[in-house]
């Protein structure tokens, strides 16, 4: 497990708070990365690499009491038991706040629905989400979607459990428009235990009107936002990103833009097709004068 900051009552690791640091000195803009459910921040690593080149300055968060590996994360496979996505909002929005100006955020996934709350918060600058789990309001749940969360809303138990997939309900979920060989390696090296409750929250969202899941859509201070869906992905379809798509684009202040990237996935992000990704989100945030050296100037 990561150490936590000294200051008892933050959930800031040693390691996010580094990153902070480093951010904060680089003087450049920063980039948020925020994973979803069954990964870790270190499936964020080409990412990095990649805006950091663009003269970006990058942080990787954790979700609360996430392994700090592949290996430590399995040994453990109950860290993250009742984990919920107020608990992974809250903690993202301390790291947030311990960087000198506002950063772009990247999420995936359950990722996807965290940064748009954050940027429903307004402490983004601008906000790329990526196959979004669906807030409060998103109301398409594809049957793709429930065959792909079956593993885990399939047992009320899970609601206070860790789920590990095998790797069929991998290959399903995450890595259906891949080769065999490809999913198999992605599944042996970034599949981990995830919490139960946030799909539960998410699938209850709309039934419950103090739902955690909530994304203000409206706020002044939201900036632009890309929403990006997967072609071919099972768990987020197509139908759940453009509804995300569109509650999103109610926001009169900033822009919202929708892109598909075709033939990809829920592994979209950690995948071979992961440059065409960041290609289609760094194109979005030059648009929006939020590249590197455009920011800089502001």
């Amino acid at each position: 497990m990561n150490t936590t900051t000294t200051t008892p009552t933050s959930t800031v690791t040693a390691r996010e708070a580094a990153e902070v640091r480093a951010a904060n000195a680089s003087g450049r803009q920063p980039v948020v990365f925020v994973h979803g459910l069954w990964l870790l921040h270190s499936s964020w690593a080409a990412w990095r690499e990649r805006f950091e080149a663009e003269g970006y300055a990058t942080v990787a968060v954790d979700w609360p009491r996430d392994a700090a590996s592949y290996d430590a994360a399995h040994a453990d496979a109950d860290s993250l038991a009742g984990t919920s996505v107020a608990d992974v909002a809250d903690h993202v929005a301390e790291v947030i706040a311990g960087l000198d100006r506002k950063p772009v955020v990247v999420g995936h996934s359950f990722g996807g629905l965290l940064v748009q709350i954050i940027a429903g918060r307004g402490i983004a600058a601008g906000t790329i989400t990526i196959d979004p789990a669906p807030s409060r309001g998103v109301l398409p749940l594809p049957y793709s979607s429930l065959k792909a969360a079956f593993p885990v809303l399939g047992n009320p138990l899970n609601y206070g459990r860790t789920v590990t997939l095998t790797f069929d309900q991998f290959r399903y979920g995450f890595a259906n428009a891949v080769s065999e060989e490809e999913a198999q390696e992605l599944y042996r090296t970034f599949h981990t235990p995830a919490p139960g409750r946030p799909l539960f929250q998410a699938a209850t969202a709309n039934v419950n009107p103090w739902a955690r899941t909530k994304a203000a859509k409206k706020n002044a201070d939201r900036g632009p936002m890309l929403v990006v869906t997967g072609e071919n992905d099972n768990i987020v379809p197509f139908a759940m990103a453009n509804a995300a798509f569109k509650k999103q684009r109610k926001n009169q202040h900033h822009a919202t833009e929708l892109v598909e990237i075709p033939g990809v996935g829920h592994s979209l992000v950690i995948d071979s097709h992961w440059t065409e990704v960041a290609d289609a989100a760094l194109a979005f945030l030059a648009r929006h004068g939020l590249a590197a050296d455009q920011s800089a100037e502001h």
